[in-house]
């Protein structure tokens, strides 16, 4: 005897629609759509650059244009290196004593800045802000990335959220390398985390080769390293090797300057004498915090003052939390060297720009939040962040 005849394989059957049709899978959601990586990030940049150009220009002074207040500060010293290059020599004042010079500045930025003037024929200030806002939306979207890749869309939405719109998010769109640095290290750090060790190493060569702060890049990826040499992982040996050229960069600059002044501490001499910097292991930091909060009557100390505090116990809960290792090593290194530092102490929330870290709990809260909640908190956020650059960039007198 047989048994029954097999019936039909169910698995390969289109089950029928109870109308009579075949079931149509769901509509994409276009924020999952593979263009959105791109049209999201970029859209919120451009969207907070916007808006933060408005209140710049409400808040401004008779008398100035919000162009002037994008090429402010250290927008001269990045033009005056891609337009004429570096001094051969020290620069001094007409009393004879040492001044700052362009040399204090890392030539990633200006080397863009001459290369789009070269290519477009634009003027060299057109040619900075160009290269900034590029570089700008470029870093929105790899930290949009990276915050997806490390939680999920949500997340890395409120981490991009976030960035544009922290207090002194304003230099994002003015002739400033924070913009193309943080588009270094969120590169770095996604392509780290993704086992593209060689790439990981050549972007934080160039990140490197943007800021000082480069060596806290360096120092993540050389954890990294360190920790697939120790798993003894098959491309260990690439980890370690992009680590070793992503930590040349920085002190390849150093000694560059120290050759060219004829002084092995040229770059540091520089940095002392034209903007009082020195690292002193937080001793300076600590007492302008403590005096602010004492004693001061002026906003901007106290709002600094609240806003480093801040931005230590963010970083602590952040390391509470288990935020990926890399990202907490480089953004507690990027900490501890601008804390660490005695100098133009209402720079600090500036130079606080990049190191990223202390923004993760904050985005973690939002993306956990109810809708509303997270809008009305992020917008809340947003325009207080955004009226506080504009308030140091029309109202402050001196340099950011």
């Amino acid at each position: 005897m047989t048994g029954p005849a097999a019936g039909p394989d169910v698995s390969t059957v289109d089950e029928p629609h109870p109308r009579g049709g075949r079931h149509e899978p769901p509509p994409q959601r276009w924020y999952r759509t593979p263009w959105s990586v791109i049209a999201i990030p970029v859209g919120l940049f451009l969207v907070t650059r916007l808006v933060q150009i408005r209140v710049v220009d409400w808040m401004m002074p008779a008398g100035s244009t919000v162009r002037d207040k994008l090429l402010l500060w250290d927008a001269t010293w990045f033009i005056e290196i891609a337009e004429i290059g570096y001094p051969p020599d020290y620069e001094y004042t007409p009393t004879g004593e040492l001044t700052g010079s362009t040399h204090a500045f890392f030539p990633g930025y200006p080397a863009l800045i001459r290369a789009a003037h070269t290519v477009t024929r634009l003027d060299y200030a057109t040619s900075a802000l160009l290269v900034a806002w590029i570089a700008g939306a470029v870093a929105v979207t790899l930290i949009y990335l990276l915050g997806t890749d490390l939680y999920d869309q949500r997340t890395g939405l409120m981490l991009a959220v976030l960035f544009c719109t922290q207090p002194m998010s304003v230099v994002l769109g003015m002739a400033y390398s924070e913009g193309l640095f943080v588009a270094f290290v969120a590169g770095a750090l996604l392509a780290a985390r993704r086992g593209w060790w060689l790439v990981a190493g050549v972007v934080g060569l160039a990140g490197s080769l943007t800021r000082p702060t480069g060596a806290a890049l360096a120092l993540a990826l050389l954890a990294l390293a360190v920790v697939e040499l120790v798993r003894r992982t098959p491309k260990r040996w690439y980890a370690l090797a992009g680590a070793l050229l992503a930590a040349t960069g920085t002190p390849a600059y150093l000694l560059w300057v120290g050759n060219r002044l004829g002084e092995a501490d040229a770059y540091f001499k520089l940095q002392t004498a034209g903007w009082g910097t020195e690292f002193d292991l937080g001793a300076g930091t600590t007492g302008f915090v403590l005096d602010s909060l004492r004693s001061s009557e002026g906003f901007v100390p106290i709002s600094v003052a609240f806003i480093l505090v801040t931005a230590v116990v963010l970083a602590v809960v952040a390391v509470w939390q288990r935020v990926w290792a890399p990202l907490s090593v480089y953004g507690f290194a990027v900490l501890v060297l601008v804390v660490g530092q005695a100098g133009y102490y209402h720079s600090k929330p500036r130079l606080l720009v990049p190191a990223l870290l202390m923004l993760v709990p904050l985005a973690v809260a939002a993306a956990r939040a109810r809708t509303w909640v997270a809008v009305t908190a992020l917008t809340m956020f947003g325009l207080a962040g955004m009226w506080y650059g504009a308030h140091l960039v029309d109202i402050w007198r001196y340099a950011i």
